[in-house]
């Protein structure tokens, strides 16, 4: 949730084992599996500040009513009424994202994305770019597409590129959590980012002045 609430700080919490969010510029969605159950659709309108409640608390158990959940502190009669929010103010996925085919797939470790991330913070750039020319290798590049004499960072993520491509994301939208990614990347504006170990995925739209030729 904390991680969602970077993407979101709305969130409608449906029936079932998984979480989902829309950033309000519809430009990334993530989903998550969780252990827990709900059995019943709840809005939190401000995830930062019940984060902040249930933090504060000791232990907390929540407990869902119809409009309002209780949240106790283990062995202390102190509790929060927390209500929820309705669904109309809420920006929320209304469906699945359906992947295309991806002419660029790759592995992403850990240190390569906070490595990137870190560089970009530095250099102030604003760009990343996914780059390859057919045959050669594929690179992640942070850079400010709109200086053409801007400092740049770039690693080599994979090899064999099947084409001539520059595909750009914007760096404030990789707020995926850390980890190992698999990531497949579609000329058709949209890209996935699986966790290798956790069971969470991000799809992250690319700018409209992608380049492709086959």
């Amino acid at each position: 949730l904390k991680n969602f609430s970077e993407i979101n700080t709305n969130i409608l919490i449906k029936p079932g084992k998984e979480l989902s969010t829309i950033s309000t510029m519809r430009n990334i969605f993530a989903k998550a599996s969780i252990d827990e159950t709900f059995d019943t659709e709840f809005g939190i309108y401000d995830l930062n500040e019940f984060l902040a409640v249930v933090s504060g608390m000791n232990k907390p158990e929540l407990s869902l009513q119809d409009k309002h959940m209780t949240i106790s502190a283990e062995g202390s009669k102190s509790k929060v009424k927390y209500f929820y929010s309705d669904p109309s103010v809420i920006v929320a996925p209304t469906k699945e994202v359906s992947m295309p085919e991806a002419e660029v797939t790759f592995s992403l470790s850990e240190s390569n994305l906070e490595q990137l991330k870190k560089m970009a913070a530095i250099l102030k750039s604003p760009d990343l770019a996914l780059i390859g020319e057919k045959g050669g290798d594929i690179v992640l590049k942070v850079c400010d597409k709109k200086n053409d004499t801007s400092n740049n960072f770039d690693i080599v993520v994979g090899e064999g590129a099947t084409a001539d491509y520059t595909f750009y994301f914007k760096v404030e939208n990789m707020k995926m959590i850390p980890g190992d990614y698999d990531v497949s990347v579609s000329s058709k504006s949209i890209s996935h980012f699986k966790h290798k170990k956790l069971p969470i995925e991000y799809w992250i739209a690319l700018e409209p002045d992608s380049t492709i030729s086959k």
